[in-house]
């Protein structure tokens, strides 16, 4: 079965990722417990004062996690990328039911018990404490148990923003198309929240008889929360590398971080898969990563806003300046032009005689299109592609994600897409490539940015990331991208596999 192998051939990798996931998911739980008992207690008791907090609990459950993420990365004290602001994100989602089952417990408690303890002296404290808390408490733990589960479903978006965990799997698996990878991170994500589920059950199960003490039964609980942040130990990274999220950007992350770790023995964290150009170009400014690779085209019209222009040395000459005024290195290209390139089918290319963009005006109105997201949006993308070759399609284009465009492609979904000219499914699927025949996309010169503060602090970094320089042709990136996306290979052991095929061919040369 290719799951069971997989995890057993990569179980290192998945025991850091599920412990990952366990931290995130019982720091934020416990954060959430307490938070959200007190506030429950308090809405319980005293309406007027809880129900403020209460709402905000509600609209903060009604907002998409994608968007809480993407609201949350820009803000200075709770966002960035990591661990953090995605442990203050699973704290949003999981306050909601321990509030609700918190005042549903305490609400629930048969009046003639308040009344009776009040009749014997009782204080409004020991009431809480003696009479209320104690009965509100089965109660309560299923509302615990509802956060955690959610928690677990939730933290694998966290994987987006750098945060770690069974997401990584999933993300990596989409942007593979491959099931396998995507079911290492969905199915023992699922298989934790039964667990989890299932062992809160029972605890829940057991506040509600009297058979046990519940002093007991709350370190138990709290244990249970607090297990895996004594099981993970992570050692401080000292360089940190990003990538986007798809698979040329996760290889070339690891291209960077394997010559980092063999030329200069520096520990270094992987932060790939993070979603798109905006999101790693935020986190390389913050410093929550140091080093990733960029496209000078999509510097220049994406980034910094500028005219397009089709000159190589022009473009790597103003970014480089642009960067600079930033804090940022631009340091030598990698050696390949990734242009976004325009596809159909290869079958559609033949039969009509499709050679260029241009050609493919006549039949644009009977076609469906399918663009990715940032392309939708970009100065260099769909909305000049459009006015310059006056496409005019059939309906609006698709947004879709970049890991799925080739295939929609393939399987008749779209009839033309915009894709990355090194990607190894245009072969994979037999795509053909139409000409830029008017020249309008810029130069997409694959270039490391660096912070200028890490390569002040390490020289040895710079030097290493500069040797690669000029030595990844287009050839070596197609063959690189297919390896993975068609032959289902791991993005590191391509990489690693090529920077031992450079090392022979230098051993060579001398």
């Amino acid at each position: 079965m290719p799951l069971l192998h997989f995890l057993t051939s990569h179980r290192s990798e998945v025991l850091s990722l599920l412990l990952q996931h366990l931290r995130l998911v019982g720091l934020s739980t416990m954060a959430a417990i307490a938070i959200g008992v007190p506030v429950g207690l308090l809405a319980a008791r005293r309406p007027r004062l809880g129900a403020p907090v209460v709402w905000v609990a509600n609209v903060a459950q009604t907002i998409p996690s994608l968007a809480m993420f993407g609201f949350l990365l820009p803000l200075p004290l709770v966002g960035g990328l990591g661990a953090r602001v995605a442990i203050v994100v699973l704290i949003l989602y999981a306050l909601l039911p321990i509030i609700r089952t918190t005042v549903a417990g305490v609400q629930g408690i048969d009046p003639v018990l308040i009344e009776a303890g009040t009749a014997l002296g009782m204080s409004a404290r020991q009431l809480l404490w003696k009479v209320q808390i104690p009965l509100a408490l089965p109660s309560i733990v299923a509302g615990i148990r509802v956060a955690a589960v959610i928690g677990v479903g939730t933290a694998t978006i966290a994987a987006a923003v750098g945060a770690g965990g069974l997401g990584e799997y999933i993300f990596r698996g989409l942007s593979m198309v491959d099931s396998t990878v995507v079911l290492a991170g969905a199915v023992p994500a699922a298989l934790l929240a039964l667990t989890l589920d299932g062992v809160l059950l029972a605890l829940e199960r057991l506040f509600s008889t009297r058979r046990v003490p519940k002093i007991a039964l709350t370190v138990a609980l709290l244990a249970l929360l607090a297990a895996p942040l004594a099981a993970v130990h992570r050692t401080p990274a000292t360089i940190r590398i990003g990538s986007k999220n798809f698979t040329e950007q996760i290889i070339l992350g690891e291209l960077l971080a394997q010559t980092i770790e063999h030329d200069t023995g520096l520990a270094v964290e992987r932060r790939l898969n993070l979603g798109g150009t905006f999101i790693c170009d935020t986190a390389l400014a913050s410093g929550a990563i140091d080093l990733y690779v960029e496209y000078t085209g999509t510097a220049d019209t994406a980034v910094f806003k500028n005219a397009a222009e089709t000159d190589a040395s022009r473009v790597l000459e103003r970014i480089r300046r642009q960067y600079a005024d930033r804090g940022i290195t631009v340091l030598t290209p990698l050696g390949f032009d990734n242009t976004f390139a325009i596809l159909v089918r290869g079958d559609d290319a033949r039969r009509l005689n499709l050679r260029t963009i241009d050609d493919a005006r006549a039949y644009a109105s009977q076609w469906r299109a399918g663009f990715g997201y940032e392309f939708l949006q970009r100065a260099d993308g769909y909305p000049g592609l459009s006015q310059q070759y006056g496409l005019r399609f059939a309906a609006p284009p698709r947004a879709m994600d970049l890991s799925l465009i080739y295939r929609a492609l393939a399987d008749r979904q779209v009839d033309l897409i915009a894709g990355d000219s090194t990607n190894g499914l245009i072969s994979a699927y037999d795509l053909a490539v139409l000409a830029d025949s008017r020249h309008y996309f810029p130069p997409y010169d694959a270039v490391p940015l660096a912070r200028a503060a890490t390569l002040l602090r390490h020289p040895d970094v710079r030097r290493a990331v500069e040797s690669l320089g000029g030595r990844v042709t287009a050839d070596d990136m197609r063959r690189m991208n297919r390896a993975v996306d068609a032959d289902h290979q791991d993005p590191a052991a391509v990489a690693r596999a090529f920077l031992l095929k450079l090392e022979r061919n230098t051993s060579s040369k001398e």
